[in-house]
């Protein structure tokens, strides 16, 4: 069974990624681990770590359930705010075969803007694959 490490945020309900996964399924069962980096949100600039840890659990909770909907065996972690740091944790205590980065459109994500995908494609051993969600995705 194929092992992925899925690291979003925003975007985990996005239509981009289902199709990921989903594409990946047609090629058998798969087990994945979601991590969900804490964040302010709303681009403020600064924050409160106990909303913050909140709203990351929340997310990654309705991930799982849409993830075991799917027919995935899946778990995950509120990682680090910086989400190369949060996959590197991770991956401490586990093996993949790919990370799998979610992000927002250009212009509108802060992990592209900091190269999140770059960053982690020189700190892991495994493939890293990027899903930008769509600009219309991001507009609803």
């Amino acid at each position: 069974m194929r092992s992925y490490l899925i690291v979003a945020n925003q975007t985990l309900t996005s239509e981009s990624l289902r199709e990921e996964i989903t594409a990946r399924l047609a090629d058998g069962p798969l087990r994945a681990h979601v991590v969900v980096p804490m964040s302010a949100g709303g681009g403020r600039l600064s924050w409160d770590e106990g909303e913050a840890r909140a709203t990351a659990q929340a997310r990654l909770d309705d991930m799982l359930e849409r993830l075991k909907e799917m027919g995935v065996e899946a778990d995950g972690e509120v990682g680090d705010r910086d989400p190369v740091m949060a996959v590197r944790d991770a991956l401490r205590s586990r093996e993949v075969d790919e990370v799998i980065v979610s992000t927002l459109p250009r212009g509108l994500s802060r992990w592209l803007g900091e190269d999140v995908p770059s960053r982690l494609r020189d700190s892991v051993r495994v493939p890293v694959t990027v899903v930008t969600e769509t600009e219309a995705e991001a507009d609803r």
